[in-house]
């Protein structure tokens, strides 16, 4: 994750800075989650501050954000590990890890309109508890960096997990298989990482602007990797969610969610939204996934749009459920943006730019 190419011109990447502003200009999106890697960040060398050089590229890609007026998630993508340790439970320390983000923060401190993605997809953490000390040791070091009124993303913890999904016609064997369940929005509470993750405050105290960041996808085994869609998960993950989310006084962000450009992901992807755009009193938006340097002919859940002098063509899935329910119903942050974005689902990816959704949208692309 130290040798990656930037979704710039400029470093001969694709065309991430047009596509934000096709996203934001002709589509009238306003979110995108830029996803990096934290050994990209400091070059691999985990005590070392952040590399110039690496900063100063994946700035690039923040800035071509920020120009469009657009909200622009900081996304550090490590699945809550450094090479395959876990922080604060055998890997980086707490310390470690604040320190990170403290130099983030102090970097864009300023921008209004940037959103700090704490973690990509935490998963198979051992101890919850444990997990939410080090997001709040993440919270404390951006908050006492300057950044006191930027919304942080909180991230729950994801694992693997025995499904029965019916019963085969020619036998009484019951189909079991193992379900793919990264930060999903359907186990959020019964996994949890609310009760944990609701201990996490500002300085102050205060829960003010911490979103709980939640993913779902909408295929078999909820992996988001296969084309084909068979739920909108309304009834088994957004409505319990978005009950216990009022009843508890708080609002998440679906920071991932896609599909295929398939009819039965249009059908299933476009229900969903259309459930988080009538409760966006606690579903402030989500972002799809992705776009940037995803080429929709090689990558399942690509949301890149192609250009042809100069005029950008989306998705079949962008177009129909992603811009099309954002502008048929916006639902605005705190500072008038509605919200969704796009992002890469490549582990390996430095950083991506979001995608698409509601009250935030946009589109993600992968560095």
């Amino acid at each position: 994750m130290t040798n990656v190419d930037p979704p710039l011109t400029q470093y001969g990447g694709s065309d991430g800075a047009g596509q934000i502003a096709h996203f934001v200009n002709d589509d009238h999106l306003n979110l995108f989650r830029l996803n990096v890697g934290w050994q990209f960040l400091v070059n691999g060398q985990l005590e070392s501050p952040l590399n110039p050089g690496n900063l100063a590229k994946y700035d690039a890609l923040v800035q071509a954000c920020l120009k469009t007026g657009a909200s622009c998630i900081i996304d550090i993508h490590n699945y809550a590990r450094w090479n395959g340790a876990i922080i604060g439970q055998g890997g980086p320390t707490n310390a470690q890890f604040a320190s990170l983000w403290s130099q983030i923060a102090t970097k864009y401190a300023s921008e209004a309109f940037i959103v700090f993605g704490i973690m990509n997809e935490p998963h198979n953490i051992p101890n919850m508890n444990l997990w939410a000390n080090s997001v709040q040791a993440a919270v404390t070091a951006i908050r006492s960096a300057g950044a006191i009124s930027q919304k942080i993303l909180l991230p729950g913890n994801g694992y693997f997990y025995p499904t029965h999904i019916g019963q085969c016609e020619r036998s009484s064997s019951i189909l079991t298989f193992e379900r793919l369940s990264y930060t999903a929005a359907g186990s959020f509470v019964s996994g949890g990482s609310g009760a944990a993750l609701s201990n996490v405050t500002n300085p102050d105290g205060s829960t003010t602007n911490l979103i709980f960041d939640v993913h779902q996808y909408l295929d078999l085994d909820s992996s988001g990797t296969t084309s084909e869609c068979v739920t909108d998960h309304v009834s088994d993950a957004f409505s319990p969610l978005a009950t216990w989310l009022r009843a508890n006084k708080r609002q998440a962000l679906l920071s991932e969610i896609g599909g295929g450009n398939t009819q039965s992901c249009v059908t299933k992807l476009c229900s969903t939204l259309d459930y988080l755009n009538a409760n966006s009193d606690v579903y402030l938006g989500y972002t799809g996934w992705a776009a940037g340097s995803f080429n929709a002919a090689s990558y399942v859940l690509a949301l890149t749009p192609t250009s042809d002098g100069g005029t950008w063509t989306d998705t079949e899935l962008a177009s129909q459920c992603i811009v099309a329910k954002f502008n048929n119903g916006i639902a605005s942050l705190s500072n008038g943006t509605a919200n969704g974005t796009a992002s890469s689902r490549n582990g390996t990816a430095a950083y991506s730019r979001s995608r698409v959704r509601r009250e935030k949208r946009g589109v993600s692309s992968p560095f």
